[in-house]
């Protein structure tokens, strides 16, 4: 067997491992690669194998780095089934769709100002994620199915994101058995709205995330809290709280975070404004799928049919309700996407907010090395949005505590429950360098060996 890393290799984004066993091609994650504009098309566009050589595609969530680039393999050639999770399936048929439209969008744009050369094409079209879902096979957790010769695979819930998987690939290869771990991105536990991450038991080999490798988050306990003490603070001198948040997850979250103190009556009402229409369809999925909810939320949706605050905070779907937001005066909490700063319409909020300093920008995700919002949590005296300089007046408060990848120390637990003797390698990806060297240390301390950190491209024989 032979694993390839072929993106999320020391860098957080454009997930996509390819396992090569029996004479099958098994991809794991097919993500969109996001950084610096030139280069994350190119990257995204032309892909390192052959698309209609792949038997079979193992998605283990939602989110774009991760599933994003699905329709250009299906455009390039694939043909084969595409196995998640039910919820995974219906979040990306809201994701994808949201996706090419906003690259329809960024082309349209992009060619207006071109002064030569041939017209720039999106990735993929909205004809092309047709194709795709139709490409989806929606398994449940825990359930074992064949993808390929020799080759059965188990999901078990990551606990990161709505229908989030860890996945567990058995693989008979010449009368030998092996087991490959691969963690997708890997939640926390205790964390609102979902259950906890389930374990793995003991692989034979690893290949886990290393987003949070080097750093101890806050206590999810602290999570209200943190969220309580920055929108007050706000609220008093006047000012706008300003989220930029993941349309998947992390908006609902918050979300859910905020009516939990509105009805504990820690917090005083204030408008609250989801400047997102894939949020909105998004949040519909989540209504659809209580099977992924934890005990708490549960009893929550048995005393209150409106968690997700449907009745009592206004979901924006149209550009001139958008830029309404802008003339608003007085305190308001305003959500939108995109959760890196990188597009959407967060950076609309930014520009017009970010140079108040009553007003807050409230970091509650991570931000990849080169985008805006790394920027903003650097801290850096003046940022550049749509071209032009502004001063961030604004104050900056990051909160950990609601990230949804695993820290340092949770994901040292969940690799330390598996048997050091049985497991052979463990290959750090999904982590900026320093990260997963970090993670690589601390697993080295607790006594694991052969600890690998791929770089892209880069190949691992498995042998028995």
């Amino acid at each position: 067997m032979i694993v390839q890393f072929l993106g999320a290799a020391q860098t957080v984004t454009g997930s996509m491992h390819l396992v090569s066993v029996n004479g099958s091609r098994i991809l794991l994650d097919c993500g969109l690669f996001q950084g610096r504009r030139a280069e994350s098309y190119e990257r995204n566009r032309t892909f390192p194998f052959d698309p209609s050589k792949i038997n079979a595609v193992i998605l283990s969530h939602a989110h774009i780095d991760h599933a994003g680039n699905l329709p250009n393999l299906v455009k390039s050639g694939f043909t084969g089934p595409i196995y998640s999770t039910g919820a995974t399936r219906d979040l990306c048929q809201v994701m994808l769709y949201d996706s090419a439209y906003l690259q329809e969008r960024d082309i349209e744009f992009l060619n207006k100002r071109r002064k030569d050369g041939p017209p720039a094409e999106p990735l993929y079209t909205s004809a092309d994620v047709d194709n795709t879902i139709g490409q989806f096979v929606g398994v449940p957790y825990r359930k074992s199915f064949t993808v390929a010769d020799g080759v059965s695979v188990k999901f078990l819930d990551a606990g990161h994101i709505l229908g989030s998987a860890s996945v567990l690939l058995e693989i008979k290869e010449n009368r030998n058995v092996l087991t490959l771990g691969f963690t997708g991105d890997l939640g926390r536990k205790d964390m609102p709205i979902l259950k906890d991450p389930e374990p793995m038991g003991s692989p034979d080999i690893l290949i886990s995330e290393s987003t949070y490798g080097g750093r101890i988050h806050e206590p999810v306990a602290d999570m209200g809290k943190s969220l309580l003490s920055a929108v007050r603070r706000t609220m008093d001198r006047g000012g706008k709280v300003i989220i930029p948040a993941f349309s998947v997850g992390r908006t609902q979250e918050v979300v859910y975070a905020l009516f939990k103190l509105f009805d504990d009556e820690q917090l005083s009402s204030i408008p609250v404004f989801v400047d997102s229409p894939l949020a909105v369809h998004a949040t519909d999925v989540f209504r659809m799928h209580p099977e992924c909810f934890d005990g708490e939320t549960l009893r929550y949706l048995h005393n209150d049919s409106d968690p997700f605050g449907f009745g009592r905070l206004t979901y924006i779907r149209s550009v001139e309700a958008s830029k309404q937001l802008n003339e608003r005066k007085g305190p308001c909490v305003i959500i939108a996407a995109s959760g890196m700063c990188e597009g959407g319409r967060i950076l609309h909020h930014l520009a017009n907010n970010v140079e108040d300093p009553r007003n807050t920008v409230l970091i509650v995700g991570f931000m990849a090395e080169h985008t805006l919002g790394r920027r903003i949590v650097e801290r850096q005296p003046e940022i550049r949005i749509f071209g032009e300089v502004f001063r961030l007046n604004a104050e900056v408060v990051v909160l950990n505590s609601f990230s949804a990848h695993a820290g340092q120390d949770e994901l040292a637990g969940f690799i330390g429950a598996m048997d050091k003797k049985k497991l052979k390698q463990i290959h750090l990806v999904h982590g900026e360098p320093a990260q997963a060297e970090a993670l690589r240390t601390k697993l080295k301390e607790a006594g694991f060996r052969d600890l690998f950190i791929p770089a892209r491209g880069e190949k691992a024989e498995v042998r028995p």
